[in-house]
């Protein structure tokens, strides 16, 4: 890891004072200095060995564990007064998840919020990675339900750090054979298990497989935090991502040929399907990234603004 990343993230995890704004009752970021500092020692070490599992105390926060904790704990830990955050939920800024945990961010730390990723410093998510590029002045936080890749293929714990201290893989390369051979196409499609580095296998979260190439040497940084496991594990700027596949079988995204977006007509980003209603007698599809559709069609009709 280059010695600018590194002074990237210490500077980030640089201690803020105790004393909030004048406006806030709570301390800036909600957590305590003392459980800011493990996070962010555990995010540097993240950094510095990518796609290392590296445990952490969970605090008990006000939103469930299983419901963002972890991305949650991360950005109140990293976050600074002159960050803008923005936080999506499978895309849609208006997702009740993503509105509360915005709220709750905004609210603890007085900074502002954006639905536009150019805008932003700070991105939380569930899901998905925003459509517009990203680059070095964002953070992605992704929201992670289970982080361990091989929890499929076993349960033991102790087995699961062995296989990840020898770099044991082999029984997933065999899970994703078994499903080709099923299937004649590998079907896993959300979390879909990467290469980090040439060195571990990690989780991509939920994220769709669409999501996984502006992974590979992308320009910002990932860090994936998980609230009930306990873990945290990061993708710094200008790693190898490469998924896991084989040489006679490439790796393919999700797409459905004629598939377009009914609200902005676009083919060219990850689209949803909404399933069909007695009023409408059939399904269509939209964006899953509602900022970047919204936008999209405010470029198409400048003169009438945004269509609803």
């Amino acid at each position: 890891m280059s010695t600018p990343l590194l002074q990237q993230v210490i500077d980030r995890s640089a201690p803020i004072d105790d004393a909030s704004p004048a406006d806030l009752d709570v301390n800036f970021g909600l957590l305590d200095e003392y459980s800011k500092r493990e996070i962010r020692r555990a995010i540097l070490t993240a950094v510095a060995v990518p796609g290392y599992q590296v445990p952490f105390g969970s605090r008990e926060m006000p939103v469930a564990r299983g419901w963002g904790s972890g991305g949650l704990q991360i950005s109140l830990a990293v976050v600074g007064p002159d960050d803008v955050v923005k936080v999506i939920d499978q895309g849609d800024d208006e997702g009740v998840n993503a509105v509360n945990l915005r709220r709750l961010i905004v609210s603890s730390t007085g900074i502002p919020e954006s639905t536009t990723p150019e805008d932003s410093t700070l991105i939380q998510t569930r899901h998905r990675i925003p459509e517009d590029p990203l680059d070095e002045r964002h953070t992605l936080i992704l929201q992670v339900p289970v982080p361990e890749p091989l929890r499929g293929v076993e349960r033991d714990m102790r087995e699961l750090a062995r296989m990840h201290a020898e770099a044991d893989y082999a029984r997933m390369w065999v899970s994703l054979y078994e499903d080709k051979v099923r299937n004649g196409v590998i079907t896993r499609t959300t979390g879909y298990p990467c290469l980090v580095h040439g060195r571990y296998v990690i989780a991509t979260t939920p994220i769709p497989r669409w999501d996984v190439p502006r992974l590979h040497q992308s320009r910002f940084l990932s860090l994936f935090g998980a609230g009930r496991e306990k873990r945290i594990y990061a993708v710094p700027p200008h790693t190898d991502v490469e998924p896991l596949t084989f040489e006679d079988v490439p790796f393919e995204v999700e797409i459905t040929p004629g598939a377009q977006c009914r609200s902005c007509g676009s083919s060219e980003s990850f689209l949803v399907e909404v399933p069909a209603t007695a009023a409408e007698g059939g399904g269509h599809w939209v964006c899953s990234d509602s900022d970047w559709c919204r936008r999209n069609r405010q470029r198409q009709h400048p003169s009438n603004g945004v269509e609803p």
